[in-house]
């Protein structure tokens, strides 16, 4: 038996809100959003108590989807070093297709991005960059130069 798909990858975050604003900006959009507790998801995350709040984006064609998560209890666990960079072991960055590289870039940064590094080109395929996200994820951004 084989998997069907790949459903979604869950984010941790502080600010709910300010995720979602941050991921719309890019151009996902918002499928839902909702609380979650009781002794099913206790069962499921491994954890007593769990209340959070969630929301489900996803990008425009359908296929790809994130869940962002607000615990408010337990309390969320911070990372060492908090503002991990690229060589951490672990999941490291998103990637997304973007048509204006620059323009993304410009419109995140008004919901707080900074680039890792810098916009650089791969060969004649790619424009490529990292920027920090909500909860300090990387965001990889590639614009196809075809």
């Amino acid at each position: 038996m084989a998997i069907q798909r790949m459903d979604h990858v869950g984010v941790v975050v502080d600010d709910l809100e300010a995720a979602i604003a941050f991921f719309l900006e890019l151009g996902m959009e918002l499928e839902g959003r909702g609380p979650a507790e009781g002794d099913w998801v206790d069962r499921v995350v491994g954890l007593d108590g769990v209340r959070v709040e969630f929301a489900m984006v996803r990008t425009p064609d359908g296929h790809s989807k994130l869940e962002l998560t607000r615990f408010h209890s337990p309390e969320v666990i911070d990372t060492e070093p908090k503002v991990a960079p690229a060589n951490t072991l672990g999941l490291r960055r998103i990637m997304f297709a973007v048509d204006d590289i620059d323009d993304t870039v410009a419109r995140l940064r008004r919901h707080g991005a900074e680039l890792v590094g810098e916009i650089a080109r791969f060969e004649e395929m790619f424009r490529l960059c990292y920027v920090r996200g909500p909860a300090d994820i990387i965001v990889a951004l590639a614009e196809p130069l075809s």
